[in-house]
């Protein structure tokens, strides 16, 4: 079927060339540059004069076809099947462009655009060129090597590499892969070996379209930071050249992912702060370009991290990426002395406080104790001074015994009272109302008892003297 079609397509062909009184007409080329997976319109126009036959071929393969006042897609080849149309409503305005949707790498090439009228025929030829331009570009930076990548481009770009402050070109060393994928886009990586102490510059990447009509750079800076805590900080961040249109973003990282801190955009001047009252960026700084961040009391804790500083436009990236140490304040570290040195003086305090507490009725219990024996002893010590002082009239010495008792040892009536056994349950029934039996008869009887022993105490006196 498919057969048949063709053979009276080219009878058609051949019978309205027959017909046509004028000569062909070829155009010259038309070139046409279009954005890959982009939709792409290849031009075409003739004089119309009535009926039309319109047919568009790539290097004689079957693009598409319109004949009887409407499309023909039976001889169409299948790498076109459903991306192709053209503006019906003015071919009779004698437009015969054509649509090419979702363009690919493959459809580059050189197009034929036939026209067929009761006046004659008409070929003009149209030079499709694709492009992929670069969308962006990852810099990544280590000890050792600076890498750019950067995905689906076409055609090949140009890598030019350079640093901030500038460099010898003899130590910029580098490598550049340049992988295709399935759909004909590359993948390009650049690496930049780091030869010498060139850890503090800034690097720069600009990869080169091969047409010379865009270029996309990306760079990055590595810092660190050290700051003590409390004290207000500014993380220098700024864009390496004038950017018009631009966005600034901020992020935090510690032991986690990544968290946003601020966001401006330079074309609204809208700013979007989740650390409102931590950090700032200074508004008239940011129309020059200067994008710092100001941390008003760092915390150690809090604070310390990797803060990366992004500068994003159209055709450009840069990063700077600053690790911060919040580290403890002198006067903070002399403050916890001070806290330190207050909870001691508080602890031994409390010790002291705890043991005098606890001790205090030891010490009165055996303060007690003592006093009790020394009550006990001076009494045993006045007996023996009455039997030693005695003399030959027994009264006497007893006599002197107890005033010299007394002397010596002169408890507190209540106390005197107390020790003496006879006089315990008196004082206990005057403390009740209650009347006791009285002490002297037991005083006499003591007398008496000495005064049978007055002859040996004198012998004893009189050896002792």
């Amino acid at each position: 079927m498919a057969d048949t079609r063709g053979v009276i397509f080219m009878l058609l062909i051949l019978l309205e060339k027959l017909l046509s009184t004028n000569s062909k007409v070829v155009l010259s080329d038309v070139n046409v540059t279009c954005i890959v997976h982009d939709d792409c319109i290849l031009p075409c126009s003739f004089r119309p004069t009535g009926t039309v036959v319109i047919h568009w071929y790539k290097q004689q393969i079957p693009v598409h076809s319109y004949y009887y006042h409407k499309d023909q897609f039976g001889l169409q080849n299948k790498h076109f099947s459903g991306r192709t149309s053209l503006f019906n409503s003015h071919i009779p305005q004698g437009n015969a462009s054509l649509l090419l949707r979702r363009v690919k790498v493959q459809d580059k090439g050189r197009y034929k655009c036939y026209t067929s009228t009761r006046k004659g025929n008409q070929e003009m030829f149209v030079n499709l060129e694709l492009k992929a331009p670069v969308q962006s570009v990852i810099m990544e930076v280590n000890d050792a090597t600076v890498t750019c990548v950067s995905h689906n481009i076409y055609p090949m770009p140009q890598v030019i590499w350079a640093t901030d402050p500038p460099s010898a070109q003899e130590t910029l060393e580098n490598s550049t892969i340049r992988t295709t994928d399935h759909k004909g886009l590359f993948t390009v990586e650049s690496t930049l070996r780091i030869v010498g102490n060139l850890s503090n510059l800034t690097y720069f990447c600009s990869f080169i379209s091969a047409d010379k009509t865009q270029v996309w750079t990306a760079s990055r800076k590595n810092q660190d930071l050290t700051q003590e805590e409390g004290r207000p900080l500014s993380i220098p961040c700024s864009a390496p050249r004038s950017l018009q249109n631009f966005s600034l973003t901020w992020t935090f990282a510690s032991s986690s992912e990544p968290t946003l801190i601020v966001r401006y955009d330079n074309r609204t001047r809208h700013t979007v702060n989740l650390w409102e009252g931590q950090a700032e960026l200074d508004q008239d700084l940011l129309l020059q370009g200067d994008g710092s961040l100001l941390l008003d009391k760092p915390d150690s804790g809090e604070h310390s991290g990797t803060y990366s500083c992004t500068f994003s436009s159209s055709q450009s990236r840069h990063v700077v990426q600053t690790e911060v140490n919040i580290t403890v304040a002198s006067i903070s570290r002399g403050e916890k002395s001070r806290r330190r040195s207050w909870w001691s003086t508080a602890a031994s305090a409390a010790f002291v406080l705890f043991t005098v507490i606890v001790a205090l009725p030891q010490c009165a219990r055996q303060r007690e104790t003592r006093n009790a024996s020394h009550r006990h002893n001076g009494t045993r010590l006045a007996e023996s001074g009455l039997e030693l002082h005695k003399d030959s009239n027994p009264s006497a010495s007893f006599e002197t015994g107890r005033r010299s008792t007394q002397r010596h040892v002169q408890p507190a009536p209540s106390e005197a009272r107390d020790e003496q056994p006879g006089c315990v349950n008196k004082t206990a029934e005057r403390r009740e109302g209650a009347s006791a039996p009285d002490c002297e008869p037991e005083q006499e009887t003591r007398a008496r008892e000495l005064e049978k022993g007055g002859s040996e105490n004198v012998e004893s006196e009189l050896y002792l003297s």
